[in-house]
């Protein structure tokens, strides 16, 4: 599935960013509005992808009528709230896509191109998302660009455990070296996807089965850019980076949302 649009076509792409947060987080309660330095999570994406200049809307796709307030404070749009039955935890990502896009197409609004930013990626720049948007606006022939970043582990030196003996998940040699018996800087680089950014085209979710379709070209995040805050460990690593200034948050030009039990407690 390849998009036939010629340089000038993808440089007029109509683009629609999607923030998706749904209400029922288990590990952060609530972490999707929780308060990180003086606004709630969703701020920073909210902030950067308006303050990016690429999208022609900047979409908040919630279950939540809270959640929806806090958005809309902060200049995204809430045009409907998604259904109970695709805002669970294990609800594919290709699901409340396509009911956004339809939702938006009845509405008389079409778009060729649509971004998932996710909000527990707080890091993520207005500079990162043009960076981003320049690529793959310039690569012919892609049906979506997905944020991606090396890898720490290999897993070239990953096992799995069958009773009282384990087996490498990559038997791969050099030679009649095993990889897990390398060294790390003979390995070949692998890259792990991340959750901070994705672009794709329209027609992708609308016509085939997933949000990614089947050329898939890398975004490499730099830095913090692809930090995920998911567990208590990464909120505490991105509040400490922030106290040391290694790492800055997107401005927000709004001001932050009134104290709220359900973002402060």
């Amino acid at each position: 599935m390849t998009q036939q649009m010629n340089a000038g076509e993808r440089q007029k792409a109509r683009a629609v960013a999607f923030i998706p947060a749904r209400s029922g987080s288990e590990r952060i309660r609530h972490k999707n509005i929780r308060r990180l330095g003086a606004h709630p999570l969703i701020a920073y994406s909210i902030a950067s992808a308006r303050d990016s200049g690429v999208f022609d809307a900047v979409v908040f796709c919630t279950d939540s009528q809270e959640y929806a307030e806090i958005a809309r404070h902060y200049g995204a749009e809430v045009p409907f709230l998604r259904p109970t039955e695709i805002s669970g935890p294990t609800s594919p990502d290709i699901e409340w896509i396509r009911f956004a896009l339809d939702a938006l197409a009845k509405a008389g609004r079409q778009y060729d191109c649509f971004s998932i930013l996710r909000p527990t990626s707080p890091l993520r720049q207005a500079e990162t998302i043009r960076r981003a948007w320049s690529a793959f606006i310039a690569e012919e022939g892609v049906d979506s660009l997905r944020a991606v970043e090396k890898c720490q582990q290999h897993p070239g030196k990953m096992w799995v455990i069958r009773g009282s003996r384990m087996y490498p998940i990559l038997p791969y040699r050099f030679d009649d070296v095993p990889w897990h018996s390398s060294q790390y800087k003979a390995l070949p680089e692998i890259y792990v996807q991340n959750a901070s950014l994705e672009i794709a085209w329209t027609r992708v979710a609308q016509e085939g089965g997933s949000i990614a379709g089947d050329s898939i070209m890398p975004f490499v995040s730099e830095g913090y850019e692809g930090a995920d805050v998911n567990a208590p460990m990464d909120w505490n690593l991105i509040e400490a980076l922030i106290g040391e200034g290694t790492v800055s948050l997107p401005p927000v030009a709004s001001e932050p949302f009134p104290a709220s039990p359900l973002i402060d407690d």
